[in-house]
């Protein structure tokens, strides 16, 4: 067998069944199929038992990829080291990073360029999404997360703070009801993202580091950060979003920061 074949084998096991390992290797499902039904033929043992929601492993396949894996490691070790001594240090292989789609769109994408002419050997799979991805399930190599912190066996480093502002377009604060301070939120008809934590109650914190709760309430509930942002933009309320997303909105006074 080939590594190719041994490294599908692998990801089929950790995905758990034929069509999330297909998705990491940009295949049809039906040929990852074939090739684990190839290597059962050649090995002469049957290494996955098949059902109609998972594939799991025999004993016969947990003996074999307990061996397989540190195995394949040392394999890509010894050709990444054997590349390093002949000068070839461009980087290859794929690399699949995973962020939200807010922040892939404005942060992640316009440095596409400048990172493709750096890596030009690299194949780059953005998996955008706002939903909480299993980082293992889906093969995520990288994944950046908004967060006051991280949970679970993973290494983690802070990239930068995230200040959220609470801002509103020049239209809507012209005609809308005070908003000098975080409770005169409460008279207003606010644009609420659709996460725990930012639907029902924004966090406040003044100078002096006390935190403030304010319970929030509105007709527009939105799932997506962009969208939310949109609509802040289009005069239609309040918004609480992330100072990264909305800079450009408040250099050209699209956006206005209303509780500075």
């Amino acid at each position: 067998m080939d590594l190719a074949t041994l490294q599908l084998l692998l990801d089929v096991a950790r995905a758990g069944g034929f069509a999330p390992a297909a998705r990491v290797h940009n295949v049809d499902p039906s040929s990852v199929s074939r090739a684990v039904a190839q290597a059962e033929t050649a090995l002469g043992v049957r290494l996955f038992q098949r059902s109609t929601r998972r594939l799991t492993l025999t004993e016969a396949g947990e003996v074999y990829l307990r061996r397989l894996e540190p195995a394949l490691e040392e394999i890509t070790q010894a050709s990444e080291a054997a590349r390093a001594a002949s000068g070839a240090e461009a980087l290859t292989g794929r690399l699949r990073l995973a962020a939200s789609v807010a922040f892939g769109q404005a942060m992640l994408t316009p440095l596409l360029p400048e990172w493709r002419a750096a890596h030009p050997g690299l194949t780059m799979e953005l998996a955008l999404s706002d939903a909480v991805t299993d980082l293992v399930a889906e093969q995520i190599d990288l994944a950046i997360r908004l967060g006051p912190g991280v949970s679970g066996d993973v290494v983690a480093a802070k990239l930068f703070a995230t200040r959220y502002r609470v801002c509103a377009a020049p239209s809507y604060l012209t005609g809308a009801p005070q908003l000098a301070t975080p409770k005169d939120l409460m008279a207003h008809d606010c644009l609420r993202f659709a996460l725990p934590g930012f639907r029902a109650a924004w966090l406040f914190r003044a100078g002096d580091r006390r935190e403030e709760t304010v319970a929030v309430d509105g007709k527009l509930l939105i799932s997506n950060a962009l969208a939310l942002r949109e609509a802040a933009v289009q005069g239609l309320g309040p918004a609480l979003l992330a100072e990264w997303l909305i800079a450009e909105d408040l250099a050209a006074g699209r956006l206005v920061d209303a509780l500075p």
